[in-house]
């Protein structure tokens, strides 16, 4: 069982380790950042905007189990969805799973939130899990969000991990309501999760930032507004955020960063349960129910004009 954690700053160095990379992989890059940048760009963007296969295959083998499989459109993409009881008579919790991940990753969820008297809709975000392949941008995960709430009008509960709590904000920053939000090891900078992928393959700095300046042309707006710091300041429902102090993909203190901005939001830090582990733990899906409940779980953090971010 994970231990809680007071919330106060890790003490350990702020630089996630990253997983290693092929050795080839990261000799390819290093060279290529200086002989061919353009092409090692172009590359390392197909990469930073792929989700890795295993997504599909680790989608495909799961079982749906008594979950009722279906689809909604979402930017003229099919995404598939599932469900579990009925979201038109039960207030119902809706689940965003992260980055090369899927919707069935919910699973460890759903008998303690029927039970509780909640339906529960999930999701495969864009180009993820039994969707149709290809590359996936953090506007499409909001986008397939807001798509997948539509037909059922806003849930009771928000439950993101990773990246898709990203795409949670951007969505509820976009109008999306909802009753309670639940942030599992949120990412909240995505030039952040750019420059540790470009550490894990060896991409020079100034390449990173070329890939962004890439993405912006694509998107029409800049990388930094999708940042927490932006968007979190504005809304308005109850928020727990829980956070792994040892998460070696999404740093702690960008839960935090969510965690003191969100007005009236609480952290629960835990230790032990890194990045991954953390999205099914029992002792989280307890803490969220009770929060549910209208339980005090986890702190308030204070925010300061002295601190990164400062009031904003």
């Amino acid at each position: 069982m994970a231990a809680v954690a007071p919330v106060s700053p890790p003490q350990k160095s702020t630089t996630v380790r990253t997983p290693a990379a092929p050795r080839l992989l990261r000799a390819a890059f290093a060279i290529g950042s200086w002989v061919v940048p353009e092409a090692t760009v172009r590359r390392a963007s197909r990469l930073f905007g792929t989700p890795m296969a295993s997504s599909r295959s680790r989608a495909l083998a799961a079982e749906a189990g008594d979950a009722r499989v279906g689809e909604v459109m979402s930017e003229g993409h099919a995404v598939a969805t599932y469900t579990w009881g009925d979201p038109a008579t039960q207030p119902y919790v809706l689940f965003s799973h992260g980055w090369s991940s899927f919707g069935l990753r919910c699973r460890p969820w759903i008998a303690p939130l029927r039970e509780a008297g909640y339906a529960v809709v999930a999701f495969d975000h864009p180009a993820h899990g039994r969707n149709e392949g290809g590359r996936a941008i953090l506007p499409s995960f909001a986008a397939a969000l807001a798509a997948v709430a539509r037909p059922h009008g806003a849930p009771a509960a928000l439950v993101a991990h990773s990246m898709g709590g990203a795409a949670a904000l951007l969505a509820l920053s976009a109008g999306l309501r909802a009753g309670h939000v639940v942030l599992v090891a949120p990412a909240a900078d995505l030039r952040a999760a750019g420059g540790r992928f470009g550490r894990m393959i060896g991409l020079a700095p100034p390449l990173v930032a070329r890939m962004f300046e890439g993405f912006e042309r694509q998107i029409g707006l800049p990388v930094d507004s999708f940042a927490a710091q932006h968007h979190a300041p504005r809304m308005a429902a109850p928020a727990l955020v829980v956070h792994d102090l040892e998460d070696d993909d999404v740093p702690w203190e960008e839960g935090e960063r969510y965690a003191r901005l969100w007005p009236g939001a609480r952290l629960l830090s835990t230790t032990g349960l890194g990045h991954h582990r953390i999205a099914g733990d029992a002792t989280v899906i307890d803490a969220a129910l009770r929060f549910l409940r209208g339980e005090a779980v986890g702190e308030r953090v204070v925010s300061s004009p002295n601190l990164p971010f400062g009031f904003e």
